[in-house]
């Protein structure tokens, strides 16, 4: 995990930029990756745990009437979250997960259904997950994938946008 966060700090780092993360199924996982690379103080802003629905309209800025019609997971709730944190905590870059990570299912969607996103100075970007394994497996995994998609849209690897591992659709 270190490895993929490390990278994105490290390519934020040569720009000068900032982080901020919002997180739902994921728990902190994001920001523990983030806080355990060495000198992650230059960048990272902070985070946001928005695991509760009305949490992410009320401190994320997400539309509350786009979360009674498609719930929480969803790739524009993901989209307005990353946006969201970026906004709140000032940071030029801001990233987002949410979805499924079971053991059962949420707003009609299956366990495995995530979306990450990535909210930048110049827009940014989402990518739909359909992930494979048990409860642990899926945070994981969903951690991995959104600093690729970060690492991405910061020009870096373009490897880490691998779309063939862990059953993703």
């Amino acid at each position: 995990m270190s490895a993929e966060a490390e990278r994105a700090l490290r390519l934020l780092e040569a720009r000068g930029e900032t982080l901020a993360v919002a997180e739902s199924l994921t728990g902190g996982l994001v920001a523990a990756a983030v806080t355990a690379v060495p000198g992650a103080s230059t960048v990272f802003r902070g985070s946001v745990t928005a695991y509760a629905t009305e949490l992410k309209a009320r401190l994320l800025g997400v539309d509350e009437a786009l979360l009674r019609a498609r719930g929480a997971v969803d790739p524009e709730v993901a989209r307005q979250m990353a946006q969201g944190v970026r906004r709140e905590l000032g940071a030029e870059w801001g990233v987002a997960t949410t979805g499924v990570a079971g053991p059962e299912p949420q707003d009609g969607r299956p366990v495995g259904t995530v979306y990450v996103a990535v909210a930048g100075p110049r827009g940014g970007k989402s990518a739909a997950l359909r992930l494979n394994g048990g409860r642990a497996d899926i945070r994981m995994e969903s951690v991995r994938r959104v600093f690729g998609l970060l690492v991405g849209e910061l020009g870096g690897d373009r490897r880490a946008q691998d779309t063939e591992q862990n059953g993703e659709t």
